[in-house]
């Protein structure tokens, strides 16, 4: 093995308890994945990626995966039921980050995990972001982790050309972390059990910050400069009396409890439209960006999670 690779695996063996020897077996095999490379590669530079709100919406929020969803909803919905009383999480929002993220197991992806976090923790293809290399490498440390603790066969798991598996994409130290066993069965399996998979995303919200009955955008009429009280950032920096103050007027609804949470107003910007579409997002739209850090993301989550219910009607 490369030195590097050496140095890793006395530091994780001794750091996750799993003999050295098993480590070093493991690595060894290890192939490098290019797909993945030129996958994480960034672009060549032509200037900022111009945000586009209304054509990601549209890819995610789409014909395929509404219809898909109510179908996954009606087939499963007893271990929806199950997950969002454990979790607080409702059943819509579960069903919609199964959607997005693999549109309910049609796309769990087919690189052998072992090698794309190898490769990724070790031949990161952007040296500006040493974060990102450094994050695959403890995502790799997880994955042996799992492999010595019989949770899963790093030999021959697959995942996402970034590593993520099963029904919902969990990464390694997702799975190690929040991934719960939801029929009952003593294991945790993301890619071949329905129920463990809804259970797990439910899990992670509520680990992550999910407050139970309250909407992932709170009911409010923003004031016409609502520019002004955009944030950024992945926690909310605001809370109702503020927005009142600034001008924002609530909506008739039939539940208030957003008024006591922590608020921040989003901008979902469109560049090529010159458009902004600015709501109020709860402190549930943040957990969501826990999943993905993407504003656009936990937004399509909630309007794909709507237009399933409204399909569906539970």
């Amino acid at each position: 093995m490369l030195p590097e690779l050496e140095t890793f695996a006395r530091q994780t063996a001794q750091a996750q308890g799993v003999p050295l020897d098993q480590v070093e077996a493991l690595l060894k095999t290890a192939r490098y994945n290019a797909t993945a490379v030129r996958l994480m590669t960034p672009p060549a530079r032509q200037g900022r990626i111009r945000r586009a709100w209304f054509s990601y919406r549209q890819r995610h929020v789409d014909p395929i995966r509404i219809r898909r969803g109510a179908a996954f909803w009606e087939a499963h919905q007893s271990a929806l039921e199950r997950a969002s009383a454990r979790s607080g999480v409702p059943a819509s929002i579960i069903v919609a980050i199964i959607g997005i993220e693999t549109v309910y197991g049609q796309y769990t992806g087919d690189h052998r995990v072992l090698d794309t976090l190898t490769t990724l923790g070790f031949r990161y293809p952007d040296s500006s972001r040493p974060e990102r290399q450094a994050m695959f490498r403890e995502q790799l440390a997880d994955l042996i982790a799992l492999d010595h603790q019989g949770k899963l066969d790093a030999y021959t798991v697959e995942g996402s050309f970034a590593g993520a598996m099963g029904l919902p994409q969990f990464m390694p130290g997702s799975l190690m972390r929040y991934a719960v066993d939801g029929n009952g069965d003593g294991r945790v399996d993301l890619a071949g059990n329905v129920d463990d998979a809804i259970a797990s995303v439910g899990n992670f919200l509520r680990e992550h910050g999910w407050v139970r009955d309250v909407p992932v955008f709170a009911p409010v009429r923003l004031p016409v400069d609502a520019g002004r009280l955009a944030q950024d950032g992945l926690t909310p920096t605001s809370d109702w009396p503020a927005l009142k103050a600034a001008g924002a007027q609530a909506l008739p609804s039939h539940d208030t409890r957003w008024q006591t949470q922590a608020l921040g107003v989003i901008d979902l910007q469109d560049e090529g439209r010159n458009t902004h579409e600015y709501r109020t997002a709860t402190p549930n739209f943040f957990a969501i960006t826990h999943y993905n850090r993407s504003y656009f993301y936990a937004a399509s989550v909630a309007d794909l999670a709507q237009e399933i219910q409204d399909r569906t009607g539970f």
